[in-house]
């Protein structure tokens, strides 16, 4: 019998290591910019066409390489940064392994120029599927300049699972973000399809977390320094009163490196107990320096996870840290020394006249006159509503009990007609103020008002992306918003399916938006809060759950605006939702699978007895 054992071709073994490396353009874009900061780089310029798929270039002012270097970086396994075992456990730099460069040309159509600094001239080198076409002498700038096109030209199979363009650009935006949050003392720039996402130029850490996530953020972060023998915390919390009901903006590095670790971030959310929401979600940027030996950084492919020699020590300390700085900022809130002020100053123009706030008061106003009263000289009015007439009560019950008949009208089966025959006999209320109860002749039914009103809304807007159609209610004054660039890169993603749902908005400046109308029916008036949930819930839909643009904003909406469990709800109201909610198509499931009502028989009720 023949040998059958045989090495493996370097070009076959290059694409093997690819699909651990390059798993998608976000992939060679992390390395790409993770070997231009170990070069020591101050400006990184990063260029994309759809999404990284077409090209994927990384320009920056680092040493440069020279022409040996440049054709060895190619090689599997060559790396400036390792020599000995020892090494392994002192790794302070991003990249170490040797095989980003060699994966990366194994998979697509790489051009490198690059140059030392003390030279004149530099290196070109083009590789395709790990084959030298060429390598010759060029002039170019310090630094070095990558480009990758088609990535995946040669692996159909692997392009072919790659996600839509707004999926990887996301996933892009997030390597971008994560290599620029540890190093603001470099300048970075992204520009996608010949659009400016990203221009960060050097600054303090605090600047640099405002300029990535938007000058909201600026009144938001709390400081915490923590040093410790065995660890030297630093970074910003954020406040418990702007914590969200997404997971939005939560970091950890290690030396400068991302990583991810649940233990740690269970400290955090432990030190937040009792001072946020419950399902509420704070932001944190918090960095770790500590001696590289104590750390395992090489146990993940992608070096997002690491293992500490001692984690319960650093858990215990980065949860005392936290609570240190949540109980600084209770105490004295206002004295916020560290908030960035430069970010809060509005310019003033010439003609521009400084007045003195003046305070005025309506002398007449009485909190005890139930009577309206009429505008002051403020400016301003207070009105008190009057109880509803028994006429106007009788008019609206009579209205909605029209529509309670044409629901059941719309509805085929015998089911839900029996269960709205009882609804005219009064015999529905609320419960908890999270569920609905109303009496049936085979038992009781119960209503979750928050996914019955997720199925209406869900019905109302899917009808509306159809066909064209939505109701929406203006603005008295517009309302600006702004975002951070990866927020708005993907509102521009969705910006004609915002609009068919009912929004009148337009651009207003980088990265804002001018709101002029709502959809009608739309009650929450901090629409930052509402378009920055739909957003994250957009990302999450199509992450998790695989689905389209359109689905996941339908869903992420309906979620967003529906009645939330704890609402008191009037009879007028629950009556309107109980027929809503049988008028729809599926009336028993929420848009997310789960049920919206559920019935118990007598049988079913004697049985517990």
């Amino acid at each position: 019998m023949s040998n059958l054992i045989k090495l493996l071709p370097d070009s076959v073994a290059n694409q093997i290591a690819a699909g651990e490396v390059v798993q998608r353009p976000a992939s060679a874009v992390k390395e790409l910019l993770e070997n231009s900061i170990d070069s020591g780089a101050t400006t990184v310029l990063l260029i994309l066409k759809d999404a990284g798929k077409t090209l994927i270039q990384v320009i920056d002012d680092g040493c440069g390489m020279s022409e040996t270097d440049a054709r060895m970086c190619f090689e599997r396994h060559a790396t400036s940064k390792i020599k000995e075992t020892n090494d392994l456990f002192s790794i302070r730099t991003k990249g170490f392994r040797g095989e980003a460069m060699a994966s990366i040309a194994a998979v697509a159509q790489v051009e490198m120029k690059t140059k030392l600094h003390e030279e004149e001239l530099g290196t070109k080198i083009e590789i395709e599927g790990s084959k030298i076409l060429v390598q010759e002498p060029v002039q170019t700038k310090n630094g070095t300049s990558i480009a990758i096109k088609n990535l995946f030209f040669n692996i159909p199979a692997r392009r072919n699972f790659l996600k839509s363009n707004p999926v990887e650009t996301r996933h892009i935006i997030d390597e971008f973000q994560r290599v620029a949050l540890t190093h603001p003392e470099v300048s970075f720039q992204m520009i996608h399809n010949g659009a400016e996402i990203f221009n960060l130029p050097t600054g303090t850490l605090r600047q640099r977390i405002v300029n990535v996530f938007g000058k909201r953020f600026n009144q938001s972060l709390v400081p915490i320094d923590e040093k410790t023998s065995i660890t030297n915390l630093t970074g910003f919390i954020g406040k418990p009163e702007f914590a969200k009901k997404t997971r939005g903006e939560q970091f950890f590095f290690v030396n400068k490196r991302y990583i991810k670790n649940g233990y740690l971030h269970f400290a955090v959310m432990q030190a937040y107990q009792d001072l946020i929401p419950n399902k509420s979600y704070p932001s944190y940027f918090i960095y770790m320096e500590m001696d590289p030996a104590a750390i395992d950084i090489n146990i993940h492919p992608t070096k997002t996870e690491i293992k500490f020699e001692d984690e319960k020590a650093i858990y215990a300390i980065l949860n005392s840290a936290v609570k240190q700085s949540i109980g600084k900022y209770q105490v004295a809130p206002s004295l916020d020394f560290e908030q960035e002020t430069s970010f809060n100053l509005e310019p003033l123009t010439g003609n521009r006249e400084i007045k003195i706030p003046q305070i005025k008061v309506n002398p007449e106003f009485n909190p005890f006159d139930k009577k309206p009263t009429k505008n002051f000289s403020g400016g301003g009015s207070i009105s008190i509503p009057e109880k509803p007439k028994p006429q106007e009560i009788d008019a609206l019950q009579q209205f909605y009990s029209q529509n309670r008949n044409v629901a059941i009208t719309e509805n085929d089966g015998d089911e839900i007609p029996e269960l709205l025959s009882v609804a005219s006999d009064k015999k529905i209320f609320q419960i908890h103020n999270r569920y609905i109860y109303s009496q049936i002749k085979s038992g009781y039914i119960l209503i979750d008002q928050q996914k019955a009103h997720e199925r209406i809304l869900y019905e109302k807007f899917s009808y509306s992306l159809q066909n064209h159609s939505v109701a929406s209610q203006q603005e008295l004054f517009p309302i600006q918003l702004e975002f951070s660039s990866s927020n708005f890169a993907l509102l521009k993603e969705i910006w004609e399916e915002i609009q068919l749902l009912g929004f009148d908005i337009a651009e207003f400046g980088k990265n804002t938006i001018s709101i002029n109308g709502v959809p009608s029916g739309m009650k929450n008036t901090d629409y930052q809060k509402s378009f920055e949930q739909i957003l994250e819930q957009v990302k999450n839909n199509q992450d998790k759950l695989n689905l389209d643009i359109q689905e996941s904003l339908v869903r992420a909406m309906s979620y967003n605006m529906s009645i939330k469990k704890g609402k008191q709800l009037s009879d007028i109201e629950i009556n309107s939702l109980v027929d809503e909610l049988f008028a729809c198509s599926q009336p028993e499931y929420a848009p997310n699978g789960k049920k919206t009502y559920l019935t118990v028989s007598l049988d079913e009720l004697e049985k517990q007895f």
